[in-house]
């Protein structure tokens, strides 16, 4: 498998088009793609899906994607060894759930890191790819949202495989929606008030020990607390 090519990789995944990462990278267009189709083929997997809207990863694309960043900070790392003529870059790496608050937080963190000096990795995935990205891919920190009533069951994993983790912030869904909607009038609000409309929430269907069909229901249940924990492995020391 050629480095190369797995940086290409990586790059067309964070670009989320050819031809975005085509112009980042350098490298033309076409040669680009052909490189993608070659790893793909040594691979034996399907990394991207070609899409009218860009390149999307696919489970296996997705999978491969994190490994290869991990080889790709540890190939930096190594080389950074070695050039004691320069100074050794800080890293620092998370996983998140999909939010906007952290979103938000997360960028008013990076403005206060001098960037030149600094490797900063962020991704947004579910808590079970959180957990795995501590455990196997040299992850900094993560962080986890669920329903509070699946506390001992995400504590009892965290416990398991060694990892450290503090509670930061507790909260309830609350409803959001257009003023000339017609819930808007209402005082008050049921939770059978909402079944003829389609809801979005930022929901993650997975719980250590529990089928995803048993615990999709609680997670959208409105009256029900959320817990937001951060974690760590309990082998690394972490500034806080």
């Amino acid at each position: 498998m050629n480095v190369i090519h797995m940086k290409y990789a990586v790059e067309v995944a964070k670009a989320g088009s050819i031809n975005k990462a085509s112009e980042t990278l350098l490298v033309a267009q076409p040669n680009l793609s052909r490189s993608i189709k070659e790893l793909e083929a040594d691979l034996g997997i399907t990394i991207f899906l070609r899409t009218s809207k860009g390149m999307i990863l696919t489970p296996k694309g997705e999978e491969f994607i994190g490994y290869a960043q991990n080889i790709l900070r540890q190939l930096d790392e190594l080389e950074t060894m070695y050039k004691s003529e320069l100074p050794a870059k800080q890293t620092f790496s998370i996983s998140v759930p999909r939010a906007s608050y952290i979103a938000d937080a997360f960028s008013k963190f990076t403005n206060c890191i001098d960037k030149g000096s600094a490797e900063i990795y962020y991704q947004e995935t579910n808590s079970s790819r959180a957990i795995k990205n501590i455990l196997e891919h040299n992850y900094h920190l993560g962080i986890i949202r669920y329903a509070s009533h699946f506390d001992h069951y995400f504590k009892a994993l965290l416990d398991e495989k060694g990892l450290r983790y503090e509670l930061v912030a507790e909260f309830q869904y609350v409803l959001v929606m257009n003023l000339k909607h017609p819930l808007a009038q209402k005082e008050e609000v049921r939770y059978q008030d909402l079944e003829p409309y389609i809801k979005i929430s930022h929901a993650d269907p997975y719980v250590p020990s529990l089928p995803a069909a048993a615990v999709q229901k609680d997670e959208h249940t409105v009256n029900c607390s959320r817990n937001i924990y951060v974690f760590w492995s309990g082998a690394k020391a972490v500034s806080r």
